[in-house]
């Protein structure tokens, strides 16, 4: 039996140290090459990471963390994974905590607040790093164990003037009266919102919506067109169908987010009905193919990406003790005009 092999642990795993004794350095530069800190050299770490392939090392965060009591693991909560908005976030987070040494972990909320109570239970017994969630939706038991947890923790996509709570995103609301004041300078009259999933920030677009329509005296509430279901291209298509049967003189649709409005011009030209001739369609999020789509689609573009990178970047400063101001950033909204209006 080799030396290193009487030295291994009970439990068979390659431990650091004999990382190290492979590649000729400290235990101490051979972690700091494996967490890819920019001191370490890169032939250093090239000689690392060989040393820890060769012998099949498997690094272990809790006993990281609880040598060094600093964890690299952030939680980031988020409603789904099959919404492109949300993996463009994911993106850029991982992105910018990566070179920083820091693992994502993924949490999905299925915009169930308690769902999120019971990921937030689970990630915070590991003493996380710090927290990024996904807007202000949460149980009250939810907000007692952030507060508890005194852990950095940056909000994304909504804003918040609260004191003490760090938030990057945009204002949902003005971006919702943006596109529907758009339809109303185009001369529409009879303007739908059509909504889907109706979480928070859906239900803050419908508010620009009829905050718009109610300062021209335009609102019709018989014009709103909500569904719980989950928002995709099929529903779009058939709350379009919904609509234009019950209200044959509506105009202008405003969809809240464009996967409702990308099925709803496909169901438009299955029906016959000319886009925008006879019918506007907005949407909302600019997703992917938006701009594709026959007509191309106008929509409110959302900096997704932009949002999940500045998060990540606030974070970092809290987590080495700075207090990055300021603690809300409104990062805006961009109208994209295309010919579906």
């Amino acid at each position: 039996m080799s030396q290193t092999e009487r030295k291994r642990r009970p439990s068979g795993r390659v431990t650091l140290a004999e990382v190290a004794q492979q590649a000729g350095v400290s235990p101490i530069t051979a972690s700091r090459a494996l967490r890819g800190e920019r001191a370490v050299t890169a032939d250093l770490v090239a000689r690392v990471q060989a040393a820890a392939d060769a012998l099949g090392y498997i690094p272990d965060p809790a006993a990281r963390a609880l040598a060094s009591q600093r964890s690299t693991q952030i939680p980031i909560l988020v409603p789904l994974l099959s919404n492109a908005l949300f993996v463009d976030l994911l993106e850029a987070v991982h992105s910018t905590l990566a070179p920083h040494g820091y693992q994502t972990l993924i949490g999905v909320t299925h915009y169930q607040p308690e769902q999120e109570e019971q990921l937030l239970r689970t990630y915070l017994t590991h003493r996380p790093a710090g927290l990024l969630l996904t807007g202000f939706d949460r149980t009250e038991t939810g907000r007692q164990l952030l507060a508890r947890s005194g852990l950095p923790c940056v909000h994304l996509m909504e804003l918040t003037r609260a004191e003490g709570v760090y938030c990057v995103g945009f204002s949902q609301e003005q971006a919702g009266e943006a596109i529907t004041t758009h339809l109303v300078a185009r001369g529409y009259q009879r303007i739908a919102f059509v909504a889907a999933q109706l979480d928070p920030r859906t239900l803050q677009r419908a508010l620009g919506y009829r905050r718009c329509l109610q300062q021209r005296g335009m609102y019709d509430p018989r014009l709103e067109l909500l569904s719980p279901q989950p928002s995709s291209m099929e529903l779009g298509g058939q709350l379009l169908a919904q609509l234009v049967q019950a209200h044959p003189d509506c105009d202008a649709v405003f969809f809240c987010n464009d996967d409702l409005a990308q099925g709803a011009l496909l169901m438009a030209l299955r029906l016959g009905i000319a886009v925008p001739g006879r019918l506007a369609v907005a949407g909302f999020n600019d997703l992917s193919g938006s701009d594709q789509m026959v007509p191309p689609l106008t929509t409110v573009r959302t900096p997704r990406k932009a949002i999940g990178a500045e998060a990540a970047a606030v974070l970092l400063r809290l987590i080495r003790g700075e207090s990055p101001e300021p603690a809300s950033r409104d990062l805006g909204f961009e109208l994209m005009v295309r010919q579906s209006t």
